[in-house]
């Protein structure tokens, strides 16, 4: 009992910044490249990494110019519209269960060594949905993305 108290007096620890170095306190989330046919995922990219990033990792929005931390990168696949199930009726043959997928690539850049803090070439995000659900499917595949880099910035302690 008294070497656990000693140990949690002693060594201080914390999670704000997760496994990024200790002088990282802010982040600038940049607007992806899109390389894909929908406009719009590149704002909801952008949106989901911003509000993930500081909200559990404990990071302060900054420009840019004045961040610790620049999170970039490229939006390379977007697919809707897999099957992966379908009805049992052997009359009719119509889907009821979808998947959506998106993939990038990732990198969270120290600006103060330059050094690349975490980076992920090809990350997939997929989540399912019911036909005709896209949105309730992009936006699982959203949040399984934001944990994903979270979890890989974290991995860095």
């Amino acid at each position: 009992m008294l070497s656990l108290l000693f140990a949690t007096t002693c060594m201080p620890y914390g999670f704000a910044g997760g496994g990024l170095p200790g002088h990282i306190k802010t982040v600038a989330v940049l607007p992806f490249e899109n390389d894909t046919p929908s406009a719009e995922l590149q704002r909801e990219v952008y949106e989901s990494l911003r509000r993930g990033l500081q909200s559990r990792l404990g990071l302060r929005e900054a420009p840019e110019s004045r961040a610790d931390a620049v999170v970039r990168g490229t939006i390379v696949r977007y697919d809707v519209d897999v099957a992966v199930g379908y009805s049992a009726d052997p009359n009719q043959s119509n889907t009821t269960q979808r998947r959506l997928e998106i993939a990038l690539d990732i990198e969270i850049v120290d600006q103060t060594t330059s050094k690349v803090l975490w980076e992920k070439k090809g990350l997939i995000a997929q989540a399912d949905y019911a036909e005709r659900a896209e949105p309730t499917g992009r936006r699982r595949a959203l949040d399984k993305m934001v944990n994903d880099v979270v979890e890989g910035a974290q991995s860095q302690w």
